[in-house]
């Protein structure tokens, strides 16, 4: 029988708002329903593969209701639980949003400071790397052919099983392309296992994800653990850690210039638009991604409509500003 779940939130908790507040809730195995606002996945536990739906009946505030296609076991639903938690920051509570709407009051009203992840910091990464230097429709056809063969039950699939898969194997079923190897090798970094890699063999250490995750370790340690990662640039750096939570640096790309260009009025090449960006937000110190994210988030909505609304098959195909902005 199937089992349901009620997870307790902070008051100020909205799950349409907070749920669709990034991209990665547009990709596989994400699924928004803007129809009963609600989220599903498959989630890969220890006992297999369970679907969930979550749904918030009683907004903001209201404890979620997730719903799953089969019997949980205790150890299931605390898995369950803590992934829930992660995915939607429930972590995060009114001093969060305290700290960043001092320093940028413009999203106070909404209420805005969430960012949504992925349950597993694995994830995050993998798809940070098929997310880089490729147009959006390509990102989620990557994580679509992920789940669909080589997850459980649609799930995303995990760091054992991509780390036992034929880096060609990976190209051809999920076209990956260049991606292939480094996917491989990240998700053997994360079973526990040291690699050595690159045309001058350098020997990368295991990920150790608690460490990373920890906000005992500082911002410096954790850039440079994930600079270490093979395929871990500047801009994925950074990008993943705003997923963990860390929040200082800015993923600069070419959307990052289009902003510059069209809403903050800069001029000049795209090196120098990138440095003004990025210069724009230092007065919001520790809260600077989610200041210029929230500011692009806004410019999205304000050519499609709230983000909630978006269907991942039509709308959520359109997440880049080349289409959004016409």
């Amino acid at each position: 029988m199937p089992t349901r779940l009620s997870i307790a939130v902070p008051d100020d908790f909205d799950l349409p708002r907070d749920a669709c507040s990034y991209g990665y809730f547009l990709l596989a195995p994400n699924l928004w329903n803007p129809d009963d606002l609600s989220l599903s996945r498959p989630l890969d536990l220890d006992g297999g593969p369970a679907k969930v739906r979550i749904r918030q009946p009683s907004r903001p505030g209201g404890p979620l209701r997730v719903d799953t296609d089969r019997t949980l076991d205790p150890a299931e639903r605390a898995e369950v639980r803590a992934q829930v938690t992660r995915m939607l920051r429930l972590d995060e509570d009114a001093s969060h949003a305290a700290r960043f709407h001092s320093l940028d009051p413009r999203f106070k009203e909404s209420g805005r400071f969430r960012l949504f992840r992925s349950p597993t910091l694995f994830e995050d990464v993998i798809k940070t790397v098929t997310s880089c230097n490729v147009t959006w429709t390509s990102t989620i056809l990557m994580n679509r052919r992920l789940c669909e063969c080589f997850g459980r039950g649609g799930s995303f699939p995990t760091a054992p099983r991509l780390a036992r898969t034929p880096p060609a194997l990976l190209r051809g079923r999920c076209s990956v392309g260049y991606r292939d190897r480094r996917i491989v090798e990240i998700a053997r970094l994360f079973t526990g296992r040291a690699i050595t890699t690159g045309a001058t063999p350098r020997r990368i250490p295991p990920v150790d994800a608690q460490t990373l995750e920890s906000p005992a370790t500082t911002d410096q340690a954790v850039l440079d653990s994930l600079l270490a990662l093979p395929g871990i640039g500047p801009y994925a750096a950074a990008n993943i850690m705003q997923l963990l939570g860390r929040y200082s640096r800015l993923p600069l790309d070419t959307e990052s210039v289009r902003h510059g260009k069209t809403i903050l009025g800069f001029k000049g090449s795209p090196a120098q638009v990138m440095k003004r960006v990025r210069e724009h937000f230092v007065p919001m110190g520790d809260q600077a991604f989610r200041s210029y994210w929230f500011e692009l988030w806004r410019f999205y909505e304000s050519r499609h409509g709230p983000a909630w609304t978006w269907r991942r098959d039509s709308t959520g195909r359109l997440f880049t500003s080349a289409h959004l902005s016409t």
